[in-house]
């Protein structure tokens, strides 16, 4: 199955960042779309929020080999 959301520890990755900044940038997030704590950010989301390609980042998380 497929994973649609994303934490720290992978947008630290992305972002080139340590784990710290990532979570801040996640609460950003979940700040800007009004999201609950409990609530998740979606991969989608997070590539619309950062410019990111969606795609490239959806393979990257879910280890798809193209």
């Amino acid at each position: 199955m497929k994973r649609i959301c994303i934490d720290a520890s992978e947008v630290a990755q992305l972002i080139g960042r340590d784990i710290t900044t990532a979570q801040s940038l996640l609460r950003t997030l979940k700040d800007v779309l009004k999201k609950e704590k409990r609530q998740s950010v979606t991969i989608k989301e997070f590539c619309e929020y950062q410019g990111l390609p969606f795609d490239e980042v959806f393979e990257m998380i879910n280890n798809i080999k193209k």
